[in-house]
């Protein structure tokens, strides 16, 4: 069970959101303006963040750079009838770790909080629940803070779900499909380089040599 938060000011869209997951045995908490959305975010109660972007007293581009800036690593799914490129660009860069135009379907949404529930509470076999490590990076997935060698380094939330499925599958390979499915969760173009964009950002932050290229095939961290 999840503590969901869910910041959406259509009382129709939060109460459909909050009975739908609440049957998947969430618990739920709504709030109806980005002030009060952020300081529920901060408060270190909840899992997850469900946030509508045309939010009155504070809307949620600017709720999403202060939680961000004040240091939360917490996912956010943006749920908005902005649908524009330029919006969704906005949104993933801004620290969402995923994007869905209004209308939706619930099973689509929920699908989405599961993959992100999965990603932050799995543990795989590298550490204690809430944990990973392997190749001297250590994650954690409750503060969302990451270390290498028991250093800290700062993590942009892309980066950290990347360096996440790296961590689960320390030794495998992985297709960049696979890391555009997991990472992004949205329909990139498969062609786009935004997978070796951003191995290369974790590259510098983990150290180069811990991630290898295997040519045709995709990219490996090695334990």
């Amino acid at each position: 069970m999840a503590r969901i938060l869910i910041v959406e000011d259509e009382q129709r869209i939060a109460s459909f959101l909050a009975k739908g997951l609440r049957a998947e045995g969430h618990q739920t908490t709504v709030a109806a303006d980005g002030r009060t959305g952020l300081d529920h975010a901060l408060s270190g109660e909840f899992d997850l963040l469900v946030l509508d972007i045309g939010l009155p007293v504070l809307d949620g581009f600017a709720l999403l750079d202060q939680l961000r800036s004040q240091g939360s690593r917490m996912p956010v799914i943006v749920l908005t009838a902005r649908d524009s490129v330029a919006d969704t660009v906005s949104a993933l860069e801004g620290g969402a770790d995923d994007y869905m135009p209004k209308p939706f379907r619930f099973a689509e949404l929920n699908a989405r909080v599961k993959l992100r529930l999965r990603q932050l509470s799995g543990s795989g076999d590298a550490g204690p629940v809430g944990s990973l490590e392997a190749g001297g990076v250590h994650l954690d997935l409750r503060t969302r803070r990451a270390t290498v060698s028991g250093r800290e380094v700062e993590l942009s939330a892309r980066e950290f779900a990347l360096a996440e499925i790296f961590l689960r599958n320390a030794g495998q390979v992985l297709s960049r499909e696979q890391l555009l499915d997991h990472v992004w969760g949205l329909d990139f173009d498969p062609g786009s380089n935004v997978v070796d964009v951003y191995v290369g950002y974790l590259r510098r932050k983990i150290g180069a040599g811990a991630i290898s290229t295997v040519r045709g095939m995709g990219y490996r961290l090695d334990r």
